[in-house]
């Protein structure tokens, strides 16, 4: 079973595209939500975060940060175990 990826993004951010290309070379599927010109998505997402900045990634509801840290994750062969990939 593959974990739940749910991600908050903008459009055009170089962070995003990157998160998406990480996710994407790991086979995963994730739901986006886009908060571009979204208010009330951009607030939603930094209350569940306490972040304010995009992508905001959660895997299983648990808020694991941003395209730098899955991609620690990714480098300390953590980011696997949490996406439930075997």
């Amino acid at each position: 079973m593959t974990a739940k990826v749910t991600m908050y993004t903008t459009r055009f951010c170089p962070y995003c595209m990157r998160a998406r290309s990480l996710l994407k070379k790991k086979g995963v599927e994730y739901d986006e939500i886009p908060v571009d010109g979204d208010n009330i998505l951009w607030e939603e997402m930094a209350k569940l975060s306490n972040r304010n900045t995009v992508p905001q990634i959660f895997i299983n509801d648990q808020a694991v940060g941003g395209y730098d840290d899955i991609a620690a994750l990714d480098r300390n062969n953590e980011l696997d175990t949490l996406l439930e990939i075997n």
